[in-house]
C-alpha cells in the first residue's frame, strides 16, 4: 500500500469514516489489493458491525495472516460480535502467542471465554428445564392469581386493561408476528396486564442489574391503550424499532434501568409459532442476552420477592451521593454557568432538589411526579436559555445529555415517554410556546420555574 494511501485511510479511521474507506479501496481491481489494503477492508467493515463482510475479506489472506498477530486479532474480534465465542476463543488466543504485549487481544480473549462460559451454562440450564416441565397440567395449576398483582393508581393507569378478546389477540399476534404462549394469554385474561408484588428473577450469573438476579417494573398486558401494553406506545414494538433491541421476539416486562434492559419471549429456538423462552437483554451490554425460563409460565412462577434482594439502602446512599458530589455533565455545567446571574448558587439549588428527590423515592429518577416535573422545568429552562433557536425535536434529542446520562451526576437512563408527555403538558397550558420553529417558556412561565426551583431548595 502507497504511504499517501496508508496516510489517508488512518486518518479516515480517526474520523470514524469507515465507509469512505470501504468505498475508495473497492473500487481498486483485486489484483490491485494488497495484504495491507484487504486488512483494511476488513478492519471497516467491523467498525460498520458488518462481521459477515469482514471474514470474507480476512479469509481470502489467512495464508498471509497466518503468523500475524493483527490479523488473528480482527478475526476474533468478528467472531466475538458475532458472539461465536469459541471460535473468537481460537483465533484471539493465537494473536495472544504471537503478540504477548497486545492488551488489546487479551482483554478481548477475556471476554471471549467469559461470554463461552456463559453460553455454556445457558445451554445446560435450558436443557435441565426443559426436561422438568410438566406438560400435562392446566396454566398455574395451584396458583392462587388473586394475590399476585399489585393494586396500585400507577398500576391500572400505566399497565391494566380490561380482559383481552380473542379478537384482539388474533390482532395483535398479527402485528407482532408471533404466537402468544397459551400461559400469558391465560394470565392475561385473569388480569391483562400489571406490576407483580414479586418483581425479582434469580439467575446463575450477573447482568447490569445485579449478581444474582433480575428485577422487573410490570408485566405488559395484551392491547394497545396503555403505555405498558404489548402493544402501546412504550410496549415490544417501540423498544424494538427505537431502541434497538434483537428482533427475535417479543417484549414482555420493562425493567427499572427505565429502557436499559427488558425480559422477552424467545422465539428463535421454536418458531413464531412454537413455546418460547424467556430471557433477559441487556442494552448495557451490547444487548447480552441471558436465557431465565424455558417458558412464560416457568418465568412466571419463578419470580420472587425482591426483600429477598433488598439492596435499596445501598442504593439510596450511593444516590444520595451521586447528587450531592457527582460532578455535573459537560452540558448542565454549560447551561449552568450561562444562566448562572438568573440564580445564586444555582449549582447547589439543583442538588438540594435531586436530593429530596431521591430521599422520597429511594433512588435518582425523575418520573411524573411534581418535584420530577420541576426539574424537567429546569433542565428545559437552562437548555432554551443557552440555545433559543432550539425546536421540539431537537430538545428530545439532546434531554439525555444533560442529566439522563450526566455521567456522576446522573441517572443512567430514562423513559423517553415522560419527557414527551411532559412537554406537551407544558404546550398545552400555554407555558410553552413556539415561535418560527423554537419552542420556549412564556416569561410569565419562567420566572414562575425560577420561583419554584428556589423555593423548593430552599425546604430541602
Amino acid at each position: 500500500m502507497e504511504q499517501e494511501l496508508k496516510t489517508q485511510i488512518m486518518q479516515w479511521h480517526e474520523d470514524s469514516e469507515h465507509q469512505q474507506i470501504i468505498d475508495t479501496l473497492m473500487k481498486m481491481t483485486p489484483a490491485d489489493r494488497d495484504y495491507d489494503i484487504i486488512n483494511s477492508m476488513g478492519r471497516a467493515f467491523n467498525n460498520l458491525g458488518l462481521y459477515e463482510e469482514a471474514l470474507e475479506q480476512f479469509a481470502s489472506i489467512a495464508t498471509q495472516g497466518k503468523n500475524d498477530s493483527l490479523w488473528h486479532f480482527r478475526v476474533g474480534y468478528s467472531y466475538y460480535y458475532m458472539k461465536r465465542y469459541e471460535e473468537a476463543i481460537d483465533v484471539l488466543s493465537t494473536a495472544s502467542e504471537l503478540d504477548p504485549d497486545d492488551q488489546h487481544a487479551a482483554r478481548l480473549l477475556d471476554w471471549s471465554r467469559s461470554k463461552w462460559q456463559k453460553q455454556q451454562k445457558s445451554q445446560a440450564r435450558r436443557a435441565r428445564s426443559k426436561q422438568q416441565q410438566d406438560s400435562g397440567t392446566a396454566p398455574f395449576e395451584g396458583m392462587d392469581l388473586n394475590r399476585f398483582w399489585e393494586d396500585s393508581s400507577y398500576a391500572r393507569e400505566q399497565y391494566v386493561s380490561a380482559p383481552p378478546t380473542n379478537e384482539l389477540i388474533a390482532s395483535v399476534e398479527e402485528e407482532l408476528g408471533y404466537r402468544l404462549p397459551a400461559s400469558y394469554i391465560a394470565l392475561m385474561k385473569h388480569q391483562n396486564g400489571g406490576i407483580p408484588h414479586h418483581t425479582s428473577f434469580p439467575t446463575d450469573e450477573a447482568t447490569s442489574w445485579a449478581e444474582d438476579h433480575i428485577a422487573i417494573t410490570g408485566i405488559m398486558g395484551i392491547g394497545r391503550d396503555k403505555s405498558y401494553s404489548i402493544c402501546g406506545d412504550l410496549g415490544s414494538p417501540f423498544m424494538i424499532e427505537e431502541w434497538g433491541y434483537p428482533d427475535i421476539g417479543v417484549v414482555i416486562c420493562d425493567c427499572p434501568s427505565a429502557g436499559h434492559d427488558v425480559v422477552m419471549l424467545d422465539y428463535r429456538h421454536c418458531g413464531k409459532n412454537g413455546e418460547p423462552e424467556v430471557i433477559h437483554v441487556d442494552q448495557e451490554d451490547d444487548y447480552e442476552i441471558t436465557f431465565l425460563a424455558p417458558d412464560f409460565e416457568t418465568f412466571f412462577r419463578g419470580l420472587v420477592s425482591d426483600e429477598e434482594y433488598d439492596t435499596s439502602e445501598e442504593v439510596k446512599e450511593d444516590d444520595l451521593l451521586k447528587v450531592t458530589d457527582g460532578k455535573f455533565s459537560p452540558l448542565l455545567a454549560e447551561l449552568c454557568a450561562a444562566q448562572a446571574s438568573e440564580v445564586e448558587e444555582l449549582e447547589s439549588k439543583i442538588r438540594s432538589v435531586c436530593n429530596r428527590i431521591v430521599k422520597e423515592k429511594g433512588h435518582f429518577s425523575f418520573h411524573a411526579d411534581e418535584l420530577s416535573h420541576l426539574m424537567y422545568d429546569v433542565q428545559f429552562w437552562l437548555y432554551v436559555g443557552a440555545y433559543p433557536a432550539t425546536s421540539r425535536q431537537q430538545y428530545l434529542d439532546t434531554y439525555s445529555q444533560i442529566i439522563a446520562f450526566g455521567g456522576e451526576f446522573g441517572q443512567n437512563g430514562y423513559a423517553p415517554g415522560f419527557i414527551s408527555d411532559w412537554l406537551d403538558k407544558r404546550i398545552n397550558e400555554g407555558l410553552i410556546i413556539q415561535e418560527n420553529g423554537a419552542i420556549r417558556f412564556t416569561e410569565e412561565a419562567r420566572s414562575a420555574v425560577i420561583a419554584k426551583l428556589i423555593a423548593e431548595a430552599d425546604t430541602a
